[in-house]
């Protein structure tokens, strides 16, 4: 384990691929215009074969969420997962402003520094509004785009804009505290195994240095809400996942991908907002044959 992540408890982490993977985290520092100081990345860096994959994770969760999908991908794909900035284990450093630019242009040196080709970039949840707004930005860096029940036209809070002290706090207290509480009732068996393994990988990153200033920054810069408009011009071939039991984000928003993307192809799965979790294999074959639509 990197001593950088020394501090993060793992005791009651049982299940063996998040154990894994989260030993084998490795963390660079990134250096980026954001800040005179580097950033200390969390990924992981999995296989050597064929055009490289990116992963990017979701709202207010890491790269451990991919714990299913990398082994899968990495034994015929080199595969990548990266902690964005603000989110995950990757370092939150004071004096700046968390907000999709920033998380941008982290993601941009990050790729600059360690990939240095064009990617499949895989981006689930609000990874994929992330993976939206870096294709559209960064088009030469981008081979193909995977989105996964993508946040695009739902799934972002702009009222988040609106929130000010001591109301930001107690918001994202209420959401730290949402996670612990379903941990503390699920030990008691109201949750099945995978369900409590995830909160358990969920809660990890609750600890770091700076948790609440970065989510409360981030917020209030009103997420990936402006990004629907901007969807149209994605010129990259765009393989859509959805699952189509999802109660987070509507099956509507996966058919709307596929009307305003020009070269894009819809798949949609028999599970609810996290196939990398409950179809890791399928979602696997998917993205392994990406090349061939």
């Amino acid at each position: 384990m990197h001593e950088f992540l020394s501090g993060i408890n793992i005791s009651k982490l049982k299940d063996s691929s998040a154990i894994n993977l989260f030993q084998n985290i490795q963390i660079t520092p990134i250096t980026t215009p954001l800040n005179w100081q580097p950033i200390s990345t969390a990924y992981i860096h999995q296989g050597n074969n064929g055009i490289p994959i990116l992963l990017l994770h979701g709202f207010e969760s890491s790269l451990l969420e991919f714990r299913l999908l990398i082994p899968l991908l990495a034994d015929k794909n080199e595969t990548w997962a990266v902690d964005l900035l603000g989110f995950g284990f990757t370092e939150r450093l004071k004096n700046i402003n968390y907000s999709p630019a920033t998380i941008k242009t982290h993601l941009y040196h990050f790729w600059k520094t360690q990939i240095k080709q064009p990617v499949i970039l895989v981006g689930a949840s609000m990874g994929g509004a992330t993976a939206i707004d870096f294709t559209l930005s960064y088009p030469d860096c981008v081979h193909q785009l995977v989105l996964i029940n993508s946040v695009g036209y739902s799934g972002s809070f702009p009222q988040g804009r609106f929130l000010f002290p001591p109301f930001d706090y107690l918001a994202v207290e209420y959401w730290r505290q949402r996670k612990l509480q379903g941990l503390f009732f699920g030990d008691f068996g109201n949750l099945t195994d995978a369900e409590i393994t995830s909160l358990q990988c969920a809660v990890l990153h609750l600890d770091m240095p700076n948790w609440h200033e970065a989510i409360i920054s981030f917020t209030k810069s009103g997420g990936y809400s402006e990004i629907a408009p901007r969807i149209k011009e994605i010129s990259k071939p765009t393989l859509i996942l959805w699952g189509e039991k999802d109660e987070t984000l509507p099956m509507e928003d996966a058919y709307k991908f596929e009307r305003d993307i020009v070269q894009s192809r819809l798949i949609s799965l028999n599970c609810g907002h996290t196939p990398q979790l409950e179809q890791p294999k399928v979602v696997a074959e998917h993205i392994a044959s990406v090349n061939n639509f």
